[in-house]
């Protein structure tokens, strides 16, 4: 039960006091409620905050393993290498058991450059390329992708319009920017089955990744792949270039001396 107030009735003066603490009191009760409805928010996001950090987790160093640490002894991570002898170097860098793929990683100085080159001697990977008619068109609506590459002639177009949700997050959608619509989509088609490589900057940072071979090739073979998409890309558009292969440290480019 509540504390119990008594009031006078008929005196004026008392009656007008006793009105007065009242209304102080309402006001200080509802001030302390305010606080307290604060403080309650102030405290549940403290709590919002301590959890967010809980979860927040600190990666450690990748942990590498004794081969690439041997292999990083190889080389000289602040040097410079001429283009075939960062080749060479790569040879004596393989122990996977696998033909290791030569990756080129290319730091360029905008967003948005885009082309495509034919690299000499091949990726060293097998291309799938399908040219669109109505069986392709059939295999595409039953959610059958079994294509790397994808062709059509412009009267194709229109019919493969319905699939662009599924092609295009894929990077599958025919297009002319990349090449891959023509009147002859034959000779289209030829031209990526014999290493025609479509590159791109990534969408929101000026780098470039590409494989350039497997470690299978000859080193001249390998060096001529690397400097055709190169100067694919323009050395002037280029500020960094590295040479790795899929389980190897990277050794930096000098592109004056490709």
């Amino acid at each position: 039960m509540g504390k119990i107030r008594t009031r006078l009735i008929g005196d004026t003066e008392v009656e007008e006091k006793q009105k007065k603490q009242a209304r102080s009191r309402a006001v200080r009760k509802k001030n302390q409620e305010k606080k307290s409805e604060k403080e309650a928010q102030i405290e549940t996001v403290d709590v919002q905050k301590e959890t967010k950090a809980s979860k927040t987790t600190v990666r450690e160093p990748k942990k590498r393993g004794k081969k690439y640490l041997y292999a990083m002894k190889k080389i000289d991570s602040k040097k410079l290498y001429a283009l075939k002898d960062a080749v060479k170097q790569l040879k004596s860098l393989t122990y996977a058991s696998f033909d290791e793929s030569i990756e080129l990683h290319l730091n360029v100085l905008e967003t948005g450059l885009r082309g495509e080159v034919t690299l000499p001697h091949g990726t060293g990977k097998s291309v799938k390329v399908a040219i669109v008619d109505d069986v392709v068109l059939a295999k595409i609506g039953k959610g059958v992708l079994d294509f790397d590459i994808l062709i059509s002639h412009p009267s194709f177009m229109n019919k493969l319009a319905k699939y662009a949700k599924v092609l295009g997050p894929k990077g599958l959608m025919p297009n002319p920017k990349a090449g891959t619509i023509g009147p002859e989509p034959e000779k289209l088609a030829e031209k990526f089955k014999k290493g025609t490589v479509r590159w791109k900057t990534e969408p929101k940072f000026p780098l470039i990744h590409q494989i350039v071979g497997k470690i299978s090739l000859k080193p001249e073979q390998i060096a001529e792949n690397t400097r055709s998409f190169i100067q694919s890309v323009g050395t002037k558009n280029i500020t960094k270039a590295y040479i790795k292969l899929t389980m190897s440290p990277a050794l930096q480019i000098d592109l004056q001396n490709i």
